[in-house]
Protein backbone atom coordinates (compact mmCIF):
# COMPACT_ATOMS: atom_id res chain seq x y z
CA UNK A 1 0.00 0.00 0.00
CA UNK A 2 1.17 3.61 -1.00
CA UNK A 3 1.36 6.07 1.60
CA UNK A 4 0.59 9.44 0.57
CA UNK A 5 1.40 12.85 2.68
CA UNK A 6 -0.82 15.20 3.13
CA UNK A 7 0.60 17.59 5.46
CA UNK A 8 0.81 20.36 2.40
CA UNK A 9 -3.30 19.97 2.40
CA UNK A 10 -2.65 21.17 6.27
CA UNK A 11 -0.92 24.22 5.16
CA UNK A 12 -2.89 25.24 2.03
CA UNK A 13 -6.44 25.09 3.81
CA UNK A 14 -7.99 26.88 6.46
CA UNK A 15 -11.14 25.36 8.24
CA UNK A 16 -10.90 22.30 6.09
CA UNK A 17 -9.10 20.63 8.66
CA UNK A 18 -11.79 18.05 9.21
CA UNK A 19 -11.81 17.24 5.71
CA UNK A 20 -7.95 16.24 5.47
CA UNK A 21 -8.13 14.39 8.94
CA UNK A 22 -10.91 12.00 6.95
CA UNK A 23 -8.79 11.67 3.67
CA UNK A 24 -5.57 10.87 5.77
CA UNK A 25 -7.79 8.66 7.73
CA UNK A 26 -8.88 6.63 4.80
CA UNK A 27 -5.54 6.83 2.71
CA UNK A 28 -3.73 5.29 5.92
CA UNK A 29 -6.02 2.41 7.27
CA UNK A 30 -4.44 -0.79 5.24
CA UNK A 31 -8.21 -1.80 3.73
CA UNK A 32 -9.20 -4.32 6.56
CA UNK A 33 -12.32 -2.17 7.93
CA UNK A 34 -13.57 -4.08 11.29
CA UNK A 35 -16.91 -5.81 10.38
CA UNK A 36 -17.94 -6.72 14.06
CA UNK A 37 -20.26 -5.86 15.45
CA UNK A 38 -22.31 -5.71 11.96
CA UNK A 39 -24.63 -2.49 12.02
CA UNK A 40 -27.22 -0.70 9.95
CA UNK A 41 -27.29 2.90 8.82
CA UNK A 42 -30.85 3.99 7.91
CA UNK A 43 -32.43 7.67 7.12
CA UNK A 44 -35.98 7.76 8.69
CA UNK A 45 -36.76 11.06 8.23
CA UNK A 46 -35.51 14.17 6.12
CA UNK A 47 -33.05 15.25 8.62
CA UNK A 48 -33.49 12.04 10.90
CA UNK A 49 -31.24 8.82 10.99
CA UNK A 50 -30.78 5.52 12.91
CA UNK A 51 -27.90 3.45 13.52
CA UNK A 52 -28.63 -0.03 14.22
CA UNK A 53 -26.22 -2.16 15.83
CA UNK A 54 -26.41 -5.77 16.82
CA UNK A 55 -25.10 -6.39 19.98
CA UNK A 56 -26.11 -10.04 21.00
CA UNK A 57 -24.95 -10.88 24.39
CA UNK A 58 -24.45 -7.37 25.78
CA UNK A 59 -26.65 -5.71 28.47
CA UNK A 60 -27.22 -1.75 28.63
CA UNK A 61 -24.25 -1.79 31.47
CA UNK A 62 -21.56 -2.97 29.06
CA UNK A 63 -22.61 -0.89 26.58
CA UNK A 64 -21.40 2.48 26.37
CA UNK A 65 -22.23 5.53 23.23
CA UNK A 66 -19.82 8.77 23.75
CA UNK A 67 -19.49 11.27 21.30
CA UNK A 68 -15.96 12.88 21.56
CA UNK A 69 -14.66 15.28 18.97
CA UNK A 70 -17.21 14.54 15.69
CA UNK A 71 -17.13 11.11 16.31
CA UNK A 72 -19.78 8.39 17.88
CA UNK A 73 -17.80 5.84 19.58
CA UNK A 74 -19.93 2.81 20.64
CA UNK A 75 -18.14 0.10 22.45
CA UNK A 76 -18.59 -2.82 24.85
CA UNK A 77 -16.80 -5.55 26.63
CA UNK A 78 -18.57 -8.33 28.68
CA UNK A 79 -17.37 -9.20 31.95
CA UNK A 80 -15.95 -12.96 31.92
CA UNK A 81 -18.95 -15.20 33.60
CA UNK A 82 -18.11 -18.23 31.81
CA UNK A 83 -16.89 -19.95 35.27
CA UNK A 84 -18.10 -23.39 35.15
CA UNK A 85 -19.73 -23.93 31.88
CA UNK A 86 -18.69 -25.98 29.14
CA UNK A 87 -19.76 -25.50 25.77
CA UNK A 88 -20.09 -27.91 22.61
CA UNK A 89 -20.50 -24.71 20.39
CA UNK A 90 -19.91 -21.35 21.15
CA UNK A 91 -21.24 -19.16 18.50
CA UNK A 92 -22.55 -16.04 19.62
CA UNK A 93 -19.59 -13.87 19.97
CA UNK A 94 -19.41 -11.31 22.74
CA UNK A 95 -15.76 -10.31 22.45
CA UNK A 96 -15.01 -6.55 23.09
CA UNK A 97 -15.50 -4.18 20.89
CA UNK A 98 -15.18 -0.48 19.45
CA UNK A 99 -16.63 0.77 16.52
CA UNK A 100 -16.37 4.60 15.58
CA UNK A 101 -18.56 6.90 13.48
CA UNK A 102 -17.45 10.05 12.15
CA UNK A 103 -20.07 12.93 12.51
CA UNK A 104 -21.16 15.24 9.60
CA UNK A 105 -21.43 18.70 11.07
CA UNK A 106 -24.33 19.73 12.17
CA UNK A 107 -25.23 16.33 13.29
CA UNK A 108 -26.21 15.45 17.31
CA UNK A 109 -27.42 12.02 18.67
CA UNK A 110 -30.78 12.45 20.05
CA UNK A 111 -30.75 9.13 22.45
CA UNK A 112 -30.00 5.28 22.36
CA UNK A 113 -32.09 2.53 23.27
CA UNK A 114 -31.16 -1.75 23.71
CA UNK A 115 -34.79 -3.79 22.95
CA UNK A 116 -33.70 -7.30 21.43
CA UNK A 117 -30.13 -7.45 21.01
CA UNK A 118 -30.02 -4.54 19.24
CA UNK A 119 -28.60 -1.23 20.01
CA UNK A 120 -30.52 1.69 18.15
CA UNK A 121 -28.83 5.41 17.93
CA UNK A 122 -31.39 8.16 16.62
CA UNK A 123 -29.04 11.24 15.16
CA UNK A 124 -30.87 14.42 13.89
CA UNK A 125 -29.30 17.03 11.52
CA UNK A 126 -30.02 20.38 12.55
CA UNK A 127 -28.89 22.87 10.17
CA UNK A 128 -28.55 26.69 11.73
CA UNK A 129 -31.20 28.81 10.48
CA UNK A 130 -27.65 31.20 9.43
CA UNK A 131 -26.29 28.55 7.20
CA UNK A 132 -29.68 27.36 5.51
CA UNK A 133 -30.22 28.74 2.03
CA UNK A 134 -32.36 32.16 1.74
CA UNK A 135 -33.65 34.25 -1.59
CA UNK A 136 -32.48 37.64 -1.67
CA UNK A 137 -34.65 40.33 -3.07
CA UNK A 138 -33.26 42.39 -6.05
CA UNK A 139 -34.40 45.37 -6.18
CA UNK A 140 -35.44 47.83 -9.50
CA UNK A 141 -34.10 51.52 -9.28
CA UNK A 142 -31.17 53.60 -8.30
CA UNK A 143 -28.60 52.40 -5.55
CA UNK A 144 -29.41 56.13 -3.83
CA UNK A 145 -32.95 54.90 -2.97
CA UNK A 146 -31.33 51.36 -1.46
CA UNK A 147 -28.91 53.24 0.79
CA UNK A 148 -31.84 55.52 2.11
CA UNK A 149 -33.70 52.50 3.02
CA UNK A 150 -30.66 51.47 4.63
CA UNK A 151 -29.97 53.96 6.57
CA UNK A 152 -33.36 54.01 7.98
CA UNK A 153 -33.53 50.65 8.96
CA UNK A 154 -30.37 51.25 10.26
CA UNK A 155 -31.74 54.49 12.51
CA UNK A 156 -34.96 52.43 13.40
CA UNK A 157 -32.90 49.62 15.05
CA UNK A 158 -30.66 52.20 17.15
CA UNK A 159 -34.09 53.33 18.15
CA UNK A 160 -35.42 50.88 19.55
CA UNK A 161 -32.03 49.42 21.04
Amino acid sequence: MRNYDLSPLYRATVGFDRLADMMDRALTTDGAQPSYPPYNIEKVGENDYRISVAVAGFNEAELSVDVKDGSLIIAARKEDSDEGKTYLHRGIATRAFERRFTLADHVKVTGATHADGMLHIDLVREVPEALKPRRIEIASGNSTAIEAEANEAEAKETETA
